[in-house]
């Protein structure tokens, strides 16, 4: 089977190659055909009054009139004409104005000049729209129908600094006023060594001449379609198995030339990318072609190992490195000058390599026969494209086809490789299955009581770990509190030790009872600060168990409020719950999920803390609001009092454990452990929420917790 595929493949390849190059040699013999005679315009005018160009478009060719040095609009040219001014410059289009005699000597590339042709229409196009399909012009233009600037591509200018060279085919369209049509046109070139109309302008009716580009184009991106696919496919193969390289350079040559193809004919490369830097775009197109030939070198040596000599691999390597070098450092007008030196050494790499695939064909070596066929075809289109390039050919560019059928055949040869690469690997895998399932039968029990074992042990060590983060976490919150008890009780013990040392020594002993009483209150304090440093303790190291629970956050401040109304007012300050606000969005209530207990103990710090620091007569005020800012709504509570305030400096610190600040002139004194912030924070952010406070330092403070708001569509506990 794998014979008759083989011989399939070889067949196809061969009818490929043969309708290639006989369509190459119709091309040739249907433009040389003498039977129908060209219709060229003489000396400026064209003369169409027997053809009907609006059905069967026509390719402009002839003599134009020609302004060197001279950038003139069509007023400019009519004024001259109406003065008594003769034209007697005319150059032949399409062609370069390089090599161009001109008062003894030969004109350069680099310069500017105005092209004008009149074109005489029949009574059958006067009234039809026409339209001009303009190809690449070297290297700037602009365009004039009858009087009308119908295109400008990049910007001509009188020297290099004025001129912005850009290269874009376009359609432009046009309606005739009268039995003439006056083609007025602007080229400048200071950047490449070729200048002028090097390709035909085609004039025909707007609808064939716009189907016929959209052919093209659509031919072009077919072709560069079919090489970046097959380019990639490559790149991908090689990704997944490095030690073939053959799918890599096939790859690389393959992608490199799929975008070249974006770069000439229709240059899609501008009408995807209208602002595509020209220089880039050269550069790219001409280093190309440079590394071209050593890549497709590498690519036969993976296929044909030893074909290719050590001298010639080096030899490619100096070749290719210094053209690369001087296409990327040099402009355009220096490394455009050297398109057919570089054409001479990738033909030379293709004939090289001919050379060996004919020794190899000649040794009957799998696929070399096929390889020399479509090399042969590749050859015949990359030297036409040179030919062309260089205004020595007839045919357009035919290399894109001619890598087309080099890129298909190379397919096909590359994966009859990977299909011997993997039957054999089939074979090779069946071989190893049969002996690998008398070693699954003598090892089955084996697995089995290893898997047991497997599943006993990490039974067990799963046990291990969760008692050991139980005990880590036990261990971490004994060294918080010890560290804690260590640091905080330090000196109220000192000053307890004082007082009793005080009393035993008698040393004032009418104020014993006074020490007495500062022993007590100091006691009292060590145990409420013992109880909160436990708590604490246990809040940071993720012991402290939460019920959560969503509630309507309105009903639980109101609820907080009736139950700690008396204890603020006992302390002699105004107690406030400010939602009235929220009291009128009853059907849009806010609801938040906490556990009540724990949160209404952070509430209370926030709200003693305010007591604490608020003069009597003064005002505690508690609110709710809904925050829409963000991307997620939240709940805000916040405790405002009218007391001494905060240092604005100070409100990063004030959570921290053990913070507290005093303040002279004081109405009371503070008492506290300085804990109640700390462990406020940790319950709102164990609750997914933020605390801040804001302050002047003069006026009172303001404490804000954010919580995020919960889901409507839950039950909610009122």
């Amino acid at each position: 089977m794998r014979d008759i595929l083989r011989f399939g493949s070889r067949t196809i390849l061969l009818y490929i190659a043969v309708v290639v190059v006989l369509g190459l040699i119709a091309c040739y013999a249907v433009v040389l055909a003498p039977d129908s005679p060209e219709i060229q315009s003489k000396e400026g005018i064209l003369d169409l009054t027997e053809d009907h160009v609006s059905k069967n478009p026509l390719k402009l060719q002839g003599e134009w009139a020609f302004y060197w040095q001279e950038l003139l609009s069509p007023e400019d040219i009519r004024s001259h004409i109406e003065k008594g001014g003769q034209v007697d410059r005319y150059i032949n289009i399409p062609g370069s104005w390089l090599g161009y005699p001109l008062n003894g000597q030969e004109l350069k590339g680099e310069g500017f000049a105005t092209f004008r042709l009149v074109i005489e229409l029949s009574k059958q196009d006067r009234n039809e729209r026409l339209a001009l399909r303009l190809p690449s012009i070297f290297h700037a233009y602009k365009l004039w129908v009858n009087g009308e600037l119908l295109a400008e591509v990049g910007v001509v200018g009188l020297d290099k600094s004025g001129v912005k060279p850009h290269l874009a085919t376009k359609l432009v369209f046009f309606q005739p006023e009268n039995d003439t049509i006056e083609l007025v046109m602007q080229v400048a070139n200071f950047h490449h060594k070729r200048g002028g109309i090097t390709q035909y302008i085609e004039l025909g009716g707007s609808n064939v001449l716009t189907v016929k580009t959209n052919l093209k184009v659509a031919t072009d991106m077919f072709i560069t379609s079919c090489l970046l696919v097959i380019g990639l496919y490559n790149l991908l193969l090689f990704v997944l198995r490095r030690k073939d390289k053959a799918p890599l350079y096939f790859g690389l040559f393959t992608v490199l030339f799929g975008i070249r193809s974006l770069l000439n004919g229709e240059v899609m490369i501008t009408q995807l990318l209208p602002h595509f830097p020209w220089e880039l775009q050269f550069k790219i197109e001409y280093f190309i072609l440079c590394i071209s030939g050593y890549i497709i070198t590498m690519y036969f040596e993976c296929i044909f190992p030893n074909y290719v000599s050590r001298w010639f691999r080096l030899g490619t390597r100096i070749a290719t490195g210094a053209l690369c070098l001087i296409v990327v450092i040099t402009p355009a007008l220096i490394y455009s000058k050297m398109l057919l030196v570089i054409g001479v050494i990738v033909v030379l790499h293709m004939v090289y390599l001919m050379v060996g695939l004919a020794q190899a064909a000649v040794r009957r070596i799998e696929g070399a026969l096929i390889f020399l066929l479509v090399s042969l075809v590749t050859l015949v289109t990359v030297i036409n494209d040179f030919l062309y390039y260089n205004e020595l050919s007839l045919i357009g560019n035919t290399s894109p086809f001619g890598l087309l059928v080099f890129t298909i055949a190379q397919m096909i040869l590359l994966s009859s490789r990977f299909t011997r690469a993997a039957t054999n690997e089939e074979r090779i895998a069946h071989e190893l299955q049969e002996a690998n399932n008398k070693l699954t039968e003598m090892n089955s029990n084996l697995e089995r009581i290893v898997m047991e074992r497997t599943h006993a042990l990490s039974a067990a060590h799963e046990d291990l770990r969760t008692s050991y983060e139980r005990l880590l976490q036990s261990e971490q919150g004994r060294k918080k509190l010890l560290a804690y008890i260590t640091h905080d009780l330090r000196m109220p013990l000192s000053s307890m030790l004082g007082y009793v040392e005080a009393v035993k020594d008698m040393v004032k002993p009418e104020r014993n009872e006074q020490y007495l009483k500062y022993i007590r209150d100091n006691t009292i304090r060590i145990n409420r600060m013992i109880e909160e440093l436990s708590f604490l303790s246990h809040l940071e190291t993720g012991q402290v168990a939460y019920r959560m629970e969503p509630v309507y956050a309105l009903d639980f401040l109101r609820g907080f409020f009736e139950q700690y109304e008396l204890v603020v007012r006992d302390a002699g300050l105004g107690f406030i719950l400010d939602i009235e606000d929220m009291e009128d969005q009853r059907p849009d209530l806010p609801v938040v999920e906490i556990d009540a207990q724990r949160f209404e103990q952070a509430l209370f710090n926030l709200v003693s803390n305010a007591m604490k620091f608020t003069s009597i007569g003064g005002m505690v005020r508690l609110a709710l609001a809904v925050d829409e800012a963000q991307d997620t709504r939240s709940a805000i509570i916040s405790v405002q009092d009218s007391g001494m305030g905060i240092p604005p400096e100070q409100l990063e610190q004030i959570f921290d454990r053990n913070y507290r600040y005093d303040r002279s002139g004081m109405e009371k004194e503070v008492e506290g452990s300085g804990l109640g912030l700390a462990i406020c924070r940790e319950i709102v952010q164990a609750h997914g929420g933020a605390v801040r406070a804001e302050s002047d330092g003069k006026t009172g403070s303001i404490f804000y917790i954010s919580l995020p708001l919960y889901s409507k569509s839950r039950k909610v506990t009122v």
